[in-house]
């Protein structure tokens, strides 16, 4: 009797290759892209800057930590992602923000709006955005609170104290526009290359357009996003804002100034993108970004709040199992819409 073949084969589903991307890896290039930003928001915001980062990455780490101890997990810290929620939400911040609030916003960032759904890839909201949003509804004014950015001869040891209040540019124009009184903004050639540069009030790390852009591109050539949803998400917006434009000149701002100021550099490639809370298609990934342009502009122009950006990625991150649905890829040999 001949031997039989003792060769055992494991059988699974695709895929069955690795790329050999990891969370970490992923992460580690997040935080890579947000480098320069990082450092503009240094140089123009000084220790508050400095403070609030700080803040803000510990108080992610610790309170992943206390939650994955308590649910009696690994902690789970070393993939990273704790880091970059904590920079994204210290960049979605004002400079003068106290630290005990900025904490606040780190419980609910990690605790609420992750560890509570189960931790990472089983958040149906980017993490960050619902710790901004928990801290602009509990803490309005602290949160609606900005400084101008200090020039070098002010960024000294006591500079995260002093700071001349002011009003971010979006703000300034929505509450002109309220009010029926002169747009105290002007647009020239100057004001686009200091909102390029982030020499500008706002939170300390959306200001600086430039620097987010050069993080984007460093991701693309990571593979670490695609260009569906920043393209979508910033293209709408740049026709909405022509449409407008076009339609009411003296009651609304030029394209560039809704592409420069604000959020909508960070939102579009740093949040938007979050692999967890978009769309799995890319067809899926155009109709996100859309919606949230869309939704933007629709907040910025009629809405109660100057900046729309956080709460037009929230929505759409509402619908994106809608979405994942609606633009399955059909199985060969089914019509679409059959499971």
């Amino acid at each position: 009797m001949a031997d039989q073949d003792t060769t055992q084969y494991i059988v699974s589903t695709n895929p069955h290759a690795h790329s050999g991307a990891s969370v970490q890896r992923i992460m580690l290039d997040v935080i890579i892209a947000l480098v320069p930003a990082l450092l503009l928001s240094f140089h123009y915001f000084g220790w508050h800057a400095v403070r609030l980062v700080t803040v803000c990455v510990v108080g992610c780490v610790v309170t992943e930590a206390l939650c994955r101890k308590l649910m009696g997990r690994d902690l789970g810290i070393f993939d990273l992602s704790a880091v970059v929620t904590g920079l994204l939400l210290a960049f979605n911040l004002p400079p003068s923000l106290p630290s005990g609030m900025a904490l606040v916003g780190c419980i609910f960032a990690i605790a609420i709006a992750k560890q509570l759904f189960g931790g990472i890839g089983y958040n149906p909201f980017n993490p960050a955005l619902i710790g901004r949003v928990a801290l602009l509804v509990s803490f309005p004014v602290a949160m609606t609170k900005w400084h101008a950015p200090l020039n070098a001869a002010r960024w000294t040891a006591l500079s995260w104290i002093d700071g001349t209040t002011t009003a971010t540019p979006l703000g300034a124009v929505k509450t002109a526009l309220a009010t029926n009184q002169t747009c105290p903004v002007t647009w020239g050639n100057t004001s686009m290359l200091n909102y390029l540069l982030g020499n500008m009030s706002g939170c300390i790390g959306e200001v600086s357009a430039l620097a987010l852009i050069l993080g984007g591109l460093y991701l693309l050539y990571r593979r670490c996003i695609s260009w569906h949803i920043p393209v979508a998400y910033i293209g709408t917006v740049a026709i909405f804002a022509a449409i407008l434009r076009i339609a009411q000149p003296d009651a609304n701002m030029p394209v560039l100034f809704h592409l420069l100021s604000g959020g909508l550099m960070l939102g579009a490639i740093f949040m938007a993108t979050d692999m967890v809370t978009s769309p799995l298609t890319k067809q899926g990934m155009l109709i996100f970004g859309v919606g949230c342009g869309l939704l933007t502009m629709i907040i910025r122009r009629w809405g109660g709040y100057p900046e729309g950006v956080s709460f037009a990625i929230i929505l759409m991150n509402s619908i994106t199992p809608l979405i994942n649905r609606a633009t399955r890829p059909r199985v060969f040999g089914r019509k679409r819409g059959t499971s």
